[in-house]
């Protein structure tokens, strides 16, 4: 009951952050609200008992994307721009998306019975019990799975990240590279320093 409960309490802590993410005009505020976001998802499956899951949420979620997320911000304006167009298109995609998907999750059994497939298949438990260590030579069973009987899931999402790293990196960079070429540029212009000089020289005499 009281697991419920705060299960109850956090999901709607996460519909918050969610409201107050898609109002916020300063991307600053809506970064640090997503970072929160994660890591109470995070709590969530602690609750559940999902400890692997809650801790890639809390590694991928709240650490790695929010520092991409604040890489990208420190070259670009905080503060959102105001939209000259509706979204209602979009918010009609996304709520026809989660109507199928909360229709999708109707035939699933709940959360912790006997006698579903996961817990009433007769050989699944044991042989992960049992026999993952010889299979994998991976003494701890959590990352048998993790890493050998779901090997290719957890391959996909490491891919993920690590084109989403590569992508805010390449930005990054190309961004440094502008930088550098602008300042080149007006150096190896004499015009362009000539004008710069004395501007300076103006603001020198007009202090």
């Amino acid at each position: 009951m009281i697991e419920q409960l705060l299960i109850v309490v956090l999901l709607t802590f996460l519909v918050v952050c969610t409201i107050g993410i898609i109002y916020l005009r300063d991307l600053l505020a809506a970064v640090i609200l997503l970072g929160i976001y994660s890591l109470t998802a995070a709590g969530i499956f602690v609750v559940m008992d999902a400890v692997d899951v809650a801790f890639t949420e809390a590694a991928v979620g709240a650490g790695i994307s929010t520092i991409l997320l604040l890489g990208c911000l420190s070259h670009t304006e905080h503060v959102q721009k105001p939209q000259r167009h509706n979204n209602y298109w979009a918010l009609g995609m996304v709520s026809v998306t989660g109507i199928l998907l909360i229709y999708g999750t109707l035939d699933m059994p709940r959360y912790g019975e006997a006698l579903s497939p996961a817990n009433s298949h007769p050989d699944l438990a044991q042989r992960f019990i049992n026999e993952s260590a010889g299979e994998t030579g991976v003494p701890n069973i959590v990352t048998s799975v993790l890493a050998s009987y779901r090997g290719y899931d957890t391959l996909g999402e490491t891919v993920v990240v690590f084109s989403a790293g590569i992508a805010v990196l390449a930005l990054l960079g190309r961004k440094r590279r502008r930088v550098d070429d602008d300042e080149n540029e007006d150096v190896t212009n004499p015009e362009l320093a000539s004008s710069a000089s004395d501007k300076s020289d103006d603001r020198g005499t007009n202090v």
